[in-house]
């Protein structure tokens, strides 16, 4: 004969110690208790520029594959990358070195206006392709798992790379012009880290703005000409300050507007008749603050907005 024994359940017990835990009501709460985070999200910054410096081999190849590619369909191929700011600066002085003179009030005037076409161009391009590295990229934007900066980082490298083509033929201009090389041609190699800073810290801005607004894109050429022409490219703001009884206030603005500070800082490093006094008064501190202002800020703004891009 068989005797069952009756187990009581834990219902039976309302006094039990261990009730089973509620389920969170809230979907974040309930993600966080199973170690669930979010797709996408924004890492520290210490995190992003870490996984930057782990993908720059990512981001050396890709600014040296569009640079390749960039020619590949034009028969002079490569050569373009020089031909195309020499035909400028040949446009340029044609108009406002021949038509308007602005020629007699500057020493050598051919590698004085090639040197300040190749260095705005330089940031010039820098600025579009950051306008359009995140809107114009959003097949790769939404593919692959990365850091957004990269982009407009390997796209103002490409312009970086583009420039060390051209500053060949404008070492060959200088010498033809009979500008002697010199000690002070080594300066152009901390000129061109803080401009490419500068460049870089402003891509990024407008590749913020741009993945939000693609219109900014068709405005900013405008911008950029407009840019230009103050900048002292084709004229010498030197001359113009010490010839004109204009305000304080833009004098201040012409002299630390950062594109004229970084081709101002290349002429006097590269042509041996411009001078020390024609250079603004702190160019190398104003040279420096630029590039860091827009350096750190221009990333920190970016970082700002990482798990942004690519959505809507």
């Amino acid at each position: 004969m068989s005797q069952a024994l009756d187990t009581p359940s834990r219902a039976a017990h309302p006094a039990d110690p261990t009730p089973a835990p509620a389920a969170p009501a809230d979907p974040a709460d309930l993600a966080a208790l199973h170690g669930l985070t979010v797709s996408g999200a924004r890492p520290s910054l210490p995190a992003y520029v870490r996984q930057l410096w782990q993908r720059r081999h990512f981001i050396t190849a890709f600014a040296t594959a569009k640079l390749t590619a960039q020619y590949s369909q034009a028969k002079l191929g490569q050569v373009w990358q020089v031909m195309t700011p020499l035909l400028n600066a040949a446009v340029y002085y044609f108009i406002f070195g021949v038509l308007m003179n602005t020629k007699r009030d500057v020493e050598d005037y051919v590698p004085f206006l090639v040197t300040g076409v190749f260095v705005f161009t330089f940031t010039q391009q820098s600025v579009m392709a950051g306008t359009r590295a995140i809107s114009g990229s959003l097949g790769l934007v939404r593919a692959l798992h990365f850091p957004r900066a990269s982009l407009p980082i390997s796209y103002c490298l490409q312009q970086l790379q583009q420039l060390l083509f051209s500053m060949c033929a404008l070492f060959v201009i200088l010498l033809c012009f009979g500008v002697p090389p010199t000690a002070s041609w080594l300066l152009v190699l901390p000129v061109l880290a803080l401009q490419f800073t500068f460049n870089t810290g402003l891509a990024l801005v407008m590749a913020r703005l741009g993945s939000k607004t693609p219109d900014i894109a068709q405005l900013m050429p405008f911008v950029l000409r407009t840019w230009m022409y103050v900048s002292g490219v084709m004229w010498s703001i030197d001359a113009v300050l010490k010839d004109q009884n204009l305000p304080h206030a833009v004098q201040v603005l012409l002299e630390s507007n950062p594109a004229a500070v970084y081709i101002d800082l290349m002429r006097f490093a590269l042509i041996d008749s411009f001078r020390h006094d024609q250079l603004p008064h702190h160019v190398w501190a104003w040279a420096l603050g630029w590039a860091l202002l827009a350096g750190i800020g221009g990333f920190i703004y970016f970082w700002k907005a990482e798990e942004t891009y690519g959505r809507g």
